[in-house]
Formats: structure tokens, sequence, C-alpha cells
């Protein structure tokens, strides 16, 4: 089999880092092109020496005719860069991965209220399919442009999606307490990422709005066939490099036992490569995703009350970003799902 031939636009942040982490192991891809204005020229081994020797690439200036060479073309950039090269792409027949947030919405309205700037190619948006292959797999294989999700989105949305597919819980009062590591706020200099600023502490941010909110409301309210949700959703920051931790509460409508939930959640999954539904009584921890593409979750009933507690973990940078654009590549390009995926989660 051909290998097909990839490009990255914003090579030099965690996510495109993390896509080359990846990608140097899949059998049927081959990276031509990497961009970054800011260091065009730089081989790619000299920026991440972890690379030596699986790369003969440099970084280069975005250049259209090169990306339109390619079979696909994933874009690790900051909001507002995907939209404006993608139309050209889309027509010269190469297919897209956003890893940034410019396709997460179909109400454009919504995305340019949080987004604070005009979508400049809303004629796309027909093209386009929410990259959540436990929800979307089908749309996901013949789709033109993927929006890949958001990393608190993903955990939060595969650990609601049972209760709310099932139709058990109050729509109207769902509540997502996230936690992230400090890799979530990009590679970026800032000083709310230094190491001093973030060791031996742990805060809320975005309580009052967060831009991931309205991308989990419009998942779940799909999940909910339509109905409307009122959800919380409060993020923290944590002293950790990767992970993201989602405790997620409802209220039941139905008399659900425990052990009913937690048949609920294995049959909703069984399939499911890379979701894995724990043991009742599991408590997950990111140390156990760490590295992977791995969704690990656990059903709770506490009490015997009538809240049901899920909580679910991801690697913020795999499943919760690379990881699940290159999975939605092998699904647009029937490759086996998994491939290029299989790593285990790194212990300690």
């Amino acid at each position: 089999m051909n290998k097909i031939q990839v490009g990255i636009v914003g090579g030099t942040g965690y996510t495109g880092v993390e896509l080359l982490r990846l990608l140097a192991n899949h059998p049927h891809a081959e990276v031509k092109v990497i961009t970054s204005r800011s260091e065009a020229g730089m081989s790619v081994a000299d920026m991440f020496p972890s690379l030596r020797g699986r790369f003969d690439l440099c970084f280069s200036e975005p250049n259209m005719e090169a990306l339109k060479a390619c079979d696909l073309v994933f874009f690790a950039t900051p909001h507002g860069v995907a939209m404006s090269l993608t139309p050209d792409l889309i027509e010269a027949g190469v297919r897209v991965i956003d890893l940034a947030a410019d396709f997460r919405l179909n109400d454009l309205k919504v995305w340019q209220d949080w987004y604070g700037m005009e979508h400049s190619c809303p004629e796309v948006m027909k093209d386009v399919v929410y990259g959540l292959p436990e929800l979307y797999r089908e749309q996901i294989k013949s789709a033109k442009v993927i929006a890949n999700p958001g990393c608190y989105p993903t955990a939060i949305q595969l650990g609601f999606q049972p209760l709310l597919k099932a139709g058990i819980v109050d729509l109207k009062h769902l509540v997502a307490d996230g936690k992230s590591g400090i890799s979530g706020a990009g590679r970026a200099a800032k000083v709310g990422s230094l190491s001093a600023e973030t060791s031996e502490s742990f805060k809320a941010y975005g309580i009052n709005g967060h831009r991931h909110l309205p991308e989990i409301a419009e998942g779940l309210t799909s999940m909910a066939s339509g109905s409307k949700v009122g959800l919380t959703f409060v993020p923290h920051l944590v002293p950790m490099i990767r992970g993201i931790e989602a405790t997620l509460y409802a209220k039941l409508t139905e008399d659900w036992s425990v052990e009913q939930l937690q048949a609920l959640f294995e049959k909703q999954y069984q399939d499911e490569l890379f979701v894995d539904v724990m043991p009742a009584g599991s408590m997950p921890d990111t140390r156990m995703v760490k590295g992977s593409n791995m969704c690990r979750m656990a059903v709770y009933r506490p009490a015997g009350g009538d809240v049901v507690v899920v909580t679910s973990v991801i690697d913020n940078l795999v499943k919760g970003a690379s990881g699940q654009a290159i999975q939605n590549m092998n699904i647009m390009f029937n490759f086996a799902e998994n491939c290029g995926l299989e790593q285990l989660a790194l212990m300690p």
C-alpha cells in the first residue's frame, strides 16, 4: 500500500510535535511538509532532538502548492488559521483535519461571539464533520474537513454519552468538573505557565465562560436528540504536564442501580478500541492514559443517592488532540483505526 502524503501546518507547538511522534511509527502515512513561519529553515531534528533519525525535514513557510500536493493536511495552529486556507485545499482535493476550533461549532454566530472574529468560510461548514469517532464514525469516513474535538470536550462528551442516549438523567442540571495539565495552555511562553506559578498550586479558571463550553453543550444536545442541555462546566489547572480528568455529575430521573449503570456503559463502549469502561469501584487516574490514545472511565452512584457520577480521563495531547486526529485520519483513509496508535500508557 502506498503511503498517503501528509502536511502539518504549525508544527512547533505541543500538538504539532505530538503529531510527529505518532506519525513516525505510522506505516501508511508520510509527512512531506511541515510549516512554521517563525522557524522556517530549521530542521525538525534540531528543534525536537527526540525525533532525530525519524524525520529528514525542515520547517518551511506555508506554501499552498506544497500543501495542495498532500493527501491530507493537519492544522496545529491558533484559531483562525485553518479557515483561511481550507477552502483552497478542499477545492484541490486535499482533506483537512483542524486541531483548533475553526470548525467545531455549527452555529457560527455563537462561534464568532466566543472567538472574537468573523468566520471567513461559512460555505465550508457543509463539508465539516465533528471528529469524535465514537459518535460520528460513519460520517468521518467520507468527510472533507474534520473538526477535531477539544480535550475537555472529548473527556466530557464520552463520559456523558451513555446517560444521555439512555435518557435517564435530568438534562437541565449537568455538571462537568474538569482538570487539565499545564500543556493544555500551549507551548508559548506565558507567566501563568511558568513552573514557579503552577507548582504546588491548584485553581479553577474560566468559571464565567470557557471556550469549550458551547462545543460541549452542542455535542451533548446532539446526544440528547436535540433536547437542550443545562451544563455547568468549571475547568481547573493542576500542577502536572499532561492529562485531563473530568468528574461528571447528573441527576437520575429513573431508579437505575449501579449494576445497571455499569452494564449500560460497558454495552455503549464494548466495541470501541479507545474507550475503556473500568470495573465497578475503579478510580481512573491520568497516569493510566499518559502518552496513549485511550479514554478510561468509571461510573458511580454514591451512597445509593439519585446522582450518578462519572470520572473520565484522557491524555490531553493524544486522545484530546493529536492522537484523535490520527484516529480520524485512519478512518478517513480506511486504515485500521488503531494504526500507529497502540502506544501503552507511560508508567511512572
